[in-house]
């Protein structure tokens, strides 16, 4: 009797989470790590170092393996067609892949797909900066292509003046992207999952919190979020997974927009597990680490029912407590229902060390059940 090998490049949080699935289901998981400290080597029996840059790293990684997945979505294309043309099975395609690695081609993706952008365009100069301002309003957002995350590569441009000011940002990269200031009120998430023979499911939209950039707490289902809103959320998801050929976990990171039809615009997609999905893994039937290691073996799908009326996922980032354990106690007392999930990092300010999951009751309410996930995080953080 044989497993299958599942090869994953990066060593992130996200690796280490596929690791319970796969020992659950009896894969073995290997990590090509960045380095030695990286979170996922402690859990993972094979994580060789190495660049995955290096076309010849990532050909000796994948010997020996059945599929080859991510952890993130910075590996070059060329070198995965490569590999893909040597044999590699390699899930998702780079020819998905790039409408995560590039903002550029996701929204002329999206834009062909007929499915709601905000107004954007490609620009190379400051010139192209005020003219799509003069078109669309002040303030406009620029976002470098490729490359950013959680904020990084993305200024606000209030007035020609901003945008005279951001003209170094062309040094490094050209062209941009520039994007309307979309007037929205919320942030929401559809989460997906595809095979590569076309099966695909959707977990239930959820509402997505931002501080300073970061993804800081996730509540599932979205409250209050129209049906239909939902309803068409999800289809485009499933759509854009379809149609880009997806395969594995995707998220689709959405703006709400009351009173502007459909009610929601597409913001950025990620190939990938997502710490928008990170409620899941105890909140539905089937996690969305579980199910990315099953689509990208090209089994069935689990089911993505929701576990609970309200499920809150909240982010813990690195405080004033450097020994994360010591505060477990106090923490794991205070709510007996949390799961906490932390990422085995060192702590620094502002650092994602981990999160922690709270399911609500039916008769719980939305506020409950956030203030019980703070709670927990909170004491994490800051000590006992």
């Amino acid at each position: 009797m044989t497993f299958p090998v599942i090869g994953v490049v990066g060593g992130g949080q996200l690796a280490r989470m596929m690791a319970p699935p796969a020992v659950a289901l009896g894969f073995e998981l290997r990590v090509l790590a960045e380095t030695p400290e990286v979170c996922a080597v402690p859990v993972v029996a094979t994580a060789p170092v190495g660049d995955y840059k290096d076309l010849d790293t990532l050909r000796t990684f994948a010997r020996g393996v059945d599929v080859l997945t991510f952890d993130h979505e910075h590996v070059p294309s060329e070198h995965l067609q490569a590999l893909i043309a040597e044999g590699v099975n390699v899930q998702p395609r780079p020819d998905a892949l790039i409408n995560a690695q590039d903002k550029l081609v996701m929204r002329a993706a999206i834009e062909r797909l007929g499915l709601p952008n905000p107004e954007w365009a490609a620009v190379s100069c400051v010139a192209d900066i005020e003219a799509f301002g003069e078109l669309n309003g002040w303030p406009v957002v620029l976002k470098t292509p490729r490359g950013g995350y959680d904020g990084k590569g993305v200024k606000i441009l209030r007035s020609p003046d901003d945008a005279a000011a951001a003209a170094d940002w062309f040094e490094a990269m050209s062209p941009l992207l520039v994007e309307e200031m979309v007037d929205f009120s919320r942030e929401l998430s559809a989460l997906v999952a595809r095979t590569p023979s076309g099966e695909a499911r959707a977990w239930p939209v959820a509402e997505s919190i931002q501080v300073d950039g970061v993804c800081d707490e996730v509540i599932a289902p979205a409250p209050a979020i129209p049906a239909d809103v939902a309803a068409q959320a999800q289809a485009a998801a499933l759509l854009i997974a379809g149609e880009l050929g997806v395969t594995g976990v995707m998220a689709a990171e959405l703006f709400e927009t009351p009173g502007r039809a459909p009610g929601y615009l597409i913001n950025e997609l990620a190939m990938r597990p997502h710490n928008t999905g990170h409620w899941t893994m105890d909140g539905a039937v089937t996690g969305q680490f579980e199910q990315h290691l099953r689509a990208v073996l090209d089994l069935p799908l689990g089911s993505t029912d929701a576990l609970g009326e309200i499920v809150v996922m909240k982010n813990f980032l690195g405080g004033a407590n450097q020994d994360l354990f010591s505060a477990y106690g106090a923490a794991l007392a205070a709510e007996p229902t949390v799961k906490v999930h932390s990422y085995g990092k060192s702590v620094r300010p502002g650092r994602k060390i981990g999160h922690v999951n709270v399911i609500g009751s039916a008769d719980d309410d939305v506020a409950t059940v956030r203030a019980r996930a703070t709670t927990v995080a909170n004491i994490i953080r800051d000590g006992a």
